[in-house]
């Protein structure tokens, strides 16, 4: 959130804080962690630092120092990959990254490195922009040969229905709609929806339906070479509670 036309000062924003602490724990019973910065960046990386019930507030001159001696993976962007490709060139640290020739950078990562310095120095001049609602989440695969094995492909779209329900989970969501996708071995390429009498986030309730969707294009005569799983037709958890 960009409070900054609600508060004068980084005591104002601090007591806000700690106000929305108190109303979630009150509605919901539940702690949570709230990080106070300059930029995004900052906010997010000290919204991390005290969980589970923590309140960091890094005000604009102190930001590189509170970076410094936190773990390069700390930063946005730093995934497992780029995190061994640091170390091996001696960044351990954000402070380490933040004192890195920033010439030498742009040579290992592309323009990705020049971004990665600036956040190190805890600069990041991107404006806070509210989310836009999700529309569907879906996720696919394409065999490394074309398969006609009905388990092999079914077994995959497990995999694909477990991968979906995680997002929607983690998103607090609820769905009601199923897509299945399916391309032979020719490029030819069909979906299937079907929409539930009812919603659900339940990973037996997505495996079961898009197994049924997708019974009706597992042929003998017709191999498979890609195949996609997508549930839509959203509502927030905040609306719709689970059955027991």
């Amino acid at each position: 959130m960009d409070v900054s036309t609600r508060v004068k000062d980084y005591a104002e924003a601090e007591a806000l804080a700690k106000q929305i602490k108190r109303e979630i724990s009150k509605k919901e019973q539940l702690t949570c962690s709230i990080g106070i910065g300059p930029n995004k960046l900052i906010a997010k990386i000290a919204s991390d630092y005290q969980k589970p019930d923590g309140l960091t507030v890094v005000r604009e001159g102190e930001a590189e120092a509170f970076l410094a001696p936190l773990p390069v993976r700390k930063l946005l962007w730093v995934g497992r990959k780029t995190e061994a490709k640091l170390k091996k060139m001696g960044i351990n640290t954000i402070g380490d990254l933040a004192r890195y020739d920033p010439t030498a950078l742009p040579e290992k990562f592309g323009v990705m490195g020049t971004h990665m310095h600036l956040m190190a120095r805890g600069i990041d001049r991107s404006e806070v922009e509210p989310r836009t609602e999700v529309k569907s989440i879906s996720h696919e695969t394409t065999f490394e040969e074309d398969t006609d094995d009905a388990d092999t492909v079914l077994q995959a779209m497990d995999r694909l229905s477990e991968e979906v329900c995680r997002e929607v989970v983690n998103q607090s969501l609820f769905f009601k709609t199923v897509t299945i996708k399916v391309r032979y071995e020719n490029f030819e390429t069909h979906t299937r929806s079907k929409t539930l009498a009812f919603m659900t986030n339940r990973l037996q309730d997505l495996k079961k339906t898009a197994r049924e969707l997708l019974q009706a294009y597992l042929r003998q005569d017709r191999k498979v070479r890609l195949i996609g799983v997508r549930v839509s037709s959203f509502v927030s958890g905040e609306k719709q509670k689970t059955l027991v």
